[in-house]
């Protein structure tokens, strides 16, 4: 039986592998995700049948175990089939904060586990009291407690239920707590501080320090503090691993733990932060937001649907910019019928990503996949830039930040140095917006008021299918 469950730890460790790696491509996304979730149900249903304790002994409270499984695969599969596509963030933020929790419980479980077999005389090898072992019991809960505290947080904000909240010195604050966790888990591992209560303790302090991590974070950084407490919790699933001796349980936290740990090294990149921030809770923090409009030179310049079809129509090449108003719109299906429309004109269409565009890391792909536009006129933003000297017009659709001059021309504002997408070289660039409003990051854009920028007012949804029905009469 031990064999067996070997090759189906084996096999579901390279589902995990392989599935990964097709995650890289939006064109094997969705095939990838399905792998690694058929090694996941094959190592879970694998463990119930298979697995025998030291003494030859199957798995005990297997109707428990059973439940569970149902209950969590109905409230699973209910949410992930009603979930809104501008609410994916919030959902992705809700279960990594679960898988937190479930690494931190684990961790206190066999911790208990271990203490009462001591206390009876009856320790076994499952629950010795080795320096190796506590480290992982204190890794795992001291970061899964981080990871679903933090995550809540970030659930709470991407709902706009919860506030950014900052003090004066409060890096120090943040410094001085995780100095406080690092003291503690010492003293823990090393012996000189034990008993459940010790470790409640920790997890308190470890829970508090998740809040206070994510409170300050706002704005556009929203998806630099997900991908991070992503990688948490693949880092305490894997000291559960640890603690079990399952090799897929750690392979797979670790699997998690380096790819969200790579693309939050990527999200800083592209937000042009330090890492140091991120775990400092800096972001959003680095100065006063922008004044009001009057700080602008120009004007806006409103334009009518005839007129934007006009130039669309008659145009050589057109960059779409996708951000979070086409998502609470729902517009991706209409904006992909109004590219096909145009290229059936012979105009080149390409879509322009930049990487923290929407409230998650790759929301814009996600979204536009959704719609089935084409994989290869998805184009990142190191590679379209150089394009927009060339484009003759940029369909901005409730993207804000991450087209906002700003980030190049103004020190004293919040994204000052984040690399964006340089839609102001383009002849023309159509912002759709509802209103005037500020995006994420609570900051006026300056690209509104640049003379070769008009603004189409309304719904992006409405406006976009007006527009292409304006387009096809042209």
């Amino acid at each position: 039986m031990s064999d067996v469950l070997a090759i189906i730890y084996l096999l579901a460790s390279v589902s995990f592998i392989v599935g990964l790696k097709m995650l890289g491509s939006p064109a094997t996304a969705r095939r990838g995700n399905l792998y690694a979730a058929a090694g996941m149900v094959a190592a879970i249903f694998g463990t119930i049948a298979l697995y025998r304790t030291a003494d030859g002994s199957p798995l005990q409270n297997l109707p428990l175990i059973i439940t569970a499984l149902v209950v969590g695969t109905t409230i699973g599969w209910t949410m992930a089939v009603r979930v809104q596509m501008t609410s994916m963030p919030e959902m992705v933020s809700f279960f990594n904060g679960m898988g937190g929790a479930c690494a931190a419980l684990i961790s206190v479980i066999e911790y208990t586990h271990m203490t009462n077999a001591q206390a009876q005389g009856t320790a076994d090898g499952h629950a010795t009291a080795s320096m190796g072992y506590l480290f992982a019991v204190v890794g795992g809960l001291v970061i899964g407690s981080v990871s679903f505290s933090g995550s809540i947080i970030a659930f709470g904000k991407l709902k706009e239920k919860i506030k950014d909240f900052r003090f004066k010195g409060q890096h120090f604050v943040n410094m001085f707590m995780m100095l406080v966790i690092v003291a503690a888990s010492t003293m823990l591992i090393m012996g000189y501080w034990s008993g459940s209560e010790a470790l409640l303790i920790l997890a308190a302090i470890a829970l508090i320090y998740g809040v206070m991590f994510v409170l300050p974070i706002g704005g556009a950084d929203m998806p630099v503090v997900i991908s991070l407490l992503n990688s948490f919790t693949g880092v305490a699933a894997a000291f559960g691993g640890f603690l079990y001796g399952n090799m897929v349980m750690l392979i797979g936290g670790i699997l998690v733990g380096s790819a969200g740990t790579l693309l939050t090294i990527v999200m800083c990149k592209a937000m042009n932060r330090s890492l140091m921030n991120v775990l400092l809770g800096s972001f959003g923090a680095t100065a006063t937001p922008v004044g009001g409009s009057a700080t602008f030179a120009g004007s806006v310049r409103p334009i009518n649907v005839g007129d934007a079809a006009v130039l669309l129509a008659y145009a050589k090449q057109v960059v779409i910019v996708p951000g979070y108003g086409l998502a609470v719109a729902q517009a991706q299906h209409v904006v992909h019928q109004l590219e096909h429309e145009l290229e059936s004109r012979g105009v080149e269409v390409k879509y322009a990503i930049h990487p923290v565009a929407g409230r998650m890391p790759g929301h814009m792909n996600v979204l536009l996949a959704e719609a089935d536009v084409p994989y290869e006129q998805l184009v990142e933003m190191e590679e379209i830039n150089p394009e927009f000297e060339r484009t003759d017009v940029v369909l901005v659709i409730g993207a804000n930040d991450v087209v906002n001059p700003a980030a190049k021309t103004d020190p004293t504002s919040p994204i000052y140095g984040m690399p964006i997408l340089d839609v102001e070289n383009a002849r023309q660039v159509i912002v759709l917006k509802r209103s005037m409003k500020s995006g994420y990051a609570g900051i006026e854009n300056e690209l509104f008021y640049r003379p070769n920028t008009s603004m189409l007012f309304g719904d992006a949804k409405a406006s976009l299918t007006t527009l292409l029905a304006e387009v096809k009469a042209q």
